[in-house]
């Protein structure tokens, strides 16, 4: 059964150099923690230059939301990339040291990692009515405006028609869901992640 979600209601967790702050949307197997999860998303604030945590055997998509964003440059020079676009998802290995600048103030991104191997993650951003194949994994995000999300699977009736407000969404890990996927705002724009098994 998926389980719907709130930015506002999501706790934020500082990092450990101060830089910014992140909340959780999901984490999963259920229980696992930071070295054993085989997908995570979340979103985080990010208020000062400095580096980012290393994940070794993790591959990462992260997606300017809001602000001027950041520049990201590897220790090795293999990524140096100026994360400026909104909604432009960019995908690097999480076990290389990047070094994090901002460009002109804070920023806000959204972050998803999946194990390497283990699973794969097809991010895309949506801005018209789509439909997505079913999938026993993956998280909704409505970034901008509000959209409207109706399932077919083992839980489509309860799931008839749900709406998608801006800066919520859901996210499921049970059964096979597809979903049909319109906007219903100027303008919006949503965040599809599906987890699928198999290397990159």
């Amino acid at each position: 059964m998926p389980e719907f979600f709130e930015l506002s209601q999501l706790s934020p967790t500082p990092w450990k150099n101060g830089g910014g702050v992140t909340r959780e949307i999901a984490c999963c197997r259920a229980g696992a923690g930071m070295g054993d999860f085989d997908w995570r998303v979340s979103i985080a604030s990010i208020a000062a230059d400095g580096p980012f945590s290393t994940f070794p055997g993790i591959d990462r998509v992260i997606v300017l939301l809001d602000g001027s964003g950041v520049r990201l440059r590897s220790r090795d020079g293999t990524v140096d990339h100026r994360l400026d676009r909104p909604l432009a998802p960019f995908a690097f290995p999480g076990e290389l040291p990047i070094d994090c600048s901002l460009l002109a103030g804070p920023s806000s991104d959204f972050n998803v990692m999946t194990r390497r191997g283990a699973l794969r993650a097809e991010v895309r951003v949506l801005r018209e009515a789509t439909e997505l194949p079913a999938c026993v994994q993956g998280l909704l995000f409505a970034a901008r405006g509000a959209w409207q999300a109706r399932a077919s699977g083992p839980d489509a009736t309860s799931l008839h028609d749900a709406t998608l407000q801006a800066d919520a969404g859901l996210w499921w890990n049970d059964a096979p869901h597809a979903w049909h996927l319109a906007p219903t705002t100027p303008e919006a724009a949503l965040i599809a992640v599906q987890f699928w098994p198999g290397p990159t």
